[in-house]
Parts: structure tokens; C-alpha cells; sequence
């Protein structure tokens, strides 16, 4: 996930005559740059909050086809900036036949995290042609510390933690969808 914050790792400017005024300055700057940290990644979605934003989210069919099975996903595409950072934030509840796809239009490593994330989860790491490359299996909820990639992929599907073991899904089976299909 790509997160930058403009100015907060450049010096304040500074005028020769007043180094108060320069302190003043940084520190509201500081200030106001921690209380808009503080509203974007720790305020609570009110309740209606995380449904609004799920029914705006363009949704699909998707495929796992593996060595047990074709598997059918009914999933959110969260292929925006805002999608993408919100996720499945907030969530109660996952069904065994949804899911969340990411797309990041274009082959990257990625890191992923739990914040605000009240259910584990399964993130399967995908390429642009549909392999998986990875998976990361029952994501601790409300956890800081990042999940990788671990490979160049182009999009993540994230479904209710523990699914992909019980469906035998694994490295290397196959995703399909239209934004999949779409992705070449």
C-alpha cells in the first residue's frame, strides 16, 4: 500500500530573524499533521458506515480453481485508492462465499495490514495472470505489523480466515474473474 505524507519529512523553513516563530510554526504543523493521522486511521466507521461503503463497491464472480474443486466467490472490487485503504475495516462478519479483491492495476509487491480489521482473514497474494503466489493464512484482526507479498503480484483476495486451508487452496492455483481475465 502506498501511503506518503507531503511535507511532514521536510525541515520547516526557517528566516534568519525568528527561530521561535520558526518553532511555532513546525510544531502546529506537527500538530495538525498527528490529529489528521489520528481521524484517518483510528476513528470508528459509524455502523451504517462500513455497508454504505461496501454497496458502492462494484462486485463480481470470481473462480478459484484448485486441486479440490472450483471454488465461487461472490467479491467487492476495491480498485480505487479509498477501497483499497479501507478494505474490510470495520467488518463484523465475512461469508464463506465472499470475499474482497484488490486491484492495484499493475504488478508490485505489496504489504498489507489489520488495523481496524475485526475478523481474520486469508490473503491470497495473486499475479496478473490469475496464479497465486502467495497466501497468508488466518491474519491476526486489529494487527499493525505489515503482511507481505512476498512476490511481484497485481492483485490480493482476502476471504473469511481459515477458508483457504478447509478448501485446500494453495500456491500456484488459478484465479479467474473479469477483472482478472481483463488484467493482460
Amino acid at each position: 500500500m502506498d501511503i506518503s505524507f507531503p511535507g511532514f519529512c521536510r525541515p520547516a523553513r526557517r528566516s534568519a530573524g525568528s527561530k521561535a516563530g520558526a518553532l511555532r510554526a513546525a510544531l502546529r504543523k506537527l500538530a495538525l499533521g498527528g490529529a489528521l493521522l489520528l481521524l484517518s486511521w483510528s476513528a470508528p466507521l459509524p455502523a451504517s458506515a462500513g455497508g454504505a461503503e461496501a454497496a458502492a463497491l462494484r462486485r463480481e464472480s470470481l473462480l478459484v480453481i484448485s486441486q479440490t474443486g472450483r471454488h465461487r466467490f461472490e467479491v467487492e472490487i476495491a480498485d480505487t485508492p479509498a477501497a483499497r485503504a479501507t478494505g474490510l475495516m470495520h467488518r463484523t462478519a465475512l461469508a464463506d462465499d465472499q470475499g474482497m479483491l484488490f486491484d492495484f492495476k499493475q504488478e508490485k509487491e505489496v504489504f498489507f495490514w489489520m488495523k481496524n480489521t475485526l475478523i481474520p482473514l486469508d490473503m491470497l497474494f495473486v499475479e496478473a495472470s490469475g496464479r497465486i503466489a502467495h497466501i497468508a493464512r488466518e491474519a491476526t484482526p486489529l494487527s499493525e505489523e505489515l503482511v507481505p507479498s512476498r512476490a511481484e503480484v497485481r492483485f490480493v483476495l482476502e476471504v473469511k480466515g481459515g477458508l483457504a486451508a478447509r478448501l485446500g487452496i494453495v500456491p500456484g492455483d488459478v484465479l479467474q474473474s473479469d477483472t482478472i481475465k481483463g488484467s493482460d
